[in-house]
Order: C-alpha cells, then structure tokens, then sequence
C-alpha cells in the first residue's frame, strides 16, 4: 500500500469512527445545546488537542509504554474514571438544583474551562491511546517516516473531528433559544451526567 492509498483507506476508515456516538460526542453535545456552539466547540477543540498528543506519544514510541504495562494503563484508566465520575456528578447536582438558584451557564469562567474538560475528558482516557498504537500502525506504508506520517494521519483523523463536531453544533443554533430553557437545560445536564457517570463506572470497574 503506497502513501496515498494508505491516507485514502486511513480518511475513511477514521471517518466511520469519528461519526460513531461516543462519550467526546456527548461531551459537545451537551455544551453545545445548553451553553451555545461556540462553547461547545471550545470542548471539541480540547478534545482535539487530546488527541494531537496522544498521536505525537504513539508516533514516537512513548504510547507504548501504556500497552506493554499494566499498571501505567490502569493508574490512567482510575484517573479518567474518577474525572468522569466527578464531572457527571457536577452535571447530576446542577439538574436536580431548583432553577432560580442554578448557576449561569453563560460566564466567561465556565466558557474557558470546557476546552480544559474536553482535553481531560481525551487524554485521560487510555483506550484513545490503546486506540492510535494499534490502528496508526495499520496505515503506515514501508519506506516512510514512521513519525512524521503517523502525525499526518493523526492530524487527519483531528481534521475530521473538528468538521463532524462543527456540524453538529452548528445543527443546534436553530434550537438554541428552546435548547437554554431552565427545564430543558436542567434535563440535558441530567441526561449527559448519567452518561459521564455510567461511562466512568465502566472504565472504573473495566477488566483489561
């Protein structure tokens, strides 16, 4: 497979993966639809930045050190369980809050941390880093470097994130008036916590 073929097959195969739901999904769904696209996609590029690097660990041989060890893979796997935990807690604790005493979704404060949350949301989970050391390596024709097209293809899987999660947050603007009521607001932080915290639990209690 020459370079271009393997970029082709590598687009299409990460494309199939980036629109697949999962807990980054969630994550700028839910930020989109209650504190508007432009948050929602300061998460997406946290996410993004998560995976920049955990590309730029598997491309130089450091993601293999969360392979090959069974206690580096699972002090990461508590650390993202109990970060997930806690910020689904936070999101549970704010549906359940009485609506004129609910924290303003719309301070600068809140706007700056969701990139923060959606690049701890990525790095700290390890099966993104599992997933780069074994897929990467599948696209990697001979005689290139092995660092510098893994970047490539790494940068080209980000690319996709960023368009599909752009789509989807733009797809919430029409909604956004409706979307930021209490209620509404309210019942997708109950919604999205649930998730956060059953996707913590299983990693939590998850069996290698």
């Amino acid at each position: 497979m020459d370079a271009a073929h393997a970029i082709v097959a590598f687009a299409l195969a990460a494309g199939l993966l980036t629109v697949t739901p999962g807990l980054d999904t969630a994550l700028v769904l839910r930020t989109a639809a209650v504190e508007g696209p432009r948050r929602g996609m300061q998460a997406a590029f946290g996410i993004a930045l998560g995976c920049l690097v955990w590309g730029m660990a598997a491309s130089i041989g450091l993601g293999a050190l969360l392979a090959a060890s069974q206690l580096a893979y699972d002090a990461l796997r508590m650390a993202s369980a109990l970060y997930l935990l806690w910020l689904g807690g936070r999101m549970l604790v704010a549906a359940f809050r009485p609506a004129a005493s609910a924290a303003p979704h719309l301070d600068e404060t809140r706007s700056r941390s969701w990139l923060w949350r959606g690049f701890l949301t990525n790095i700290l989970n390890p099966k993104v880093g599992v997933f780069y050391i074994t897929f990467l390596p599948l696209f990697v024709p001979a005689h290139v470097s092995v660092t510098g097209f893994s970047m490539l293809l790494t940068c080209i899987h980000v690319a996709e994130g960023l368009g599909w999660f752009w789509l989807l947050t733009t797809a919430m603007r029409p909604l956004s008036g409706w979307l930021q009521k209490s209620k509404v607001t309210r019942a997708l932080d109950g919604i999205t916590g649930s998730v956060l915290i059953a996707f913590g639990a299983g990693v939590f209690f998850e069996q290698r």
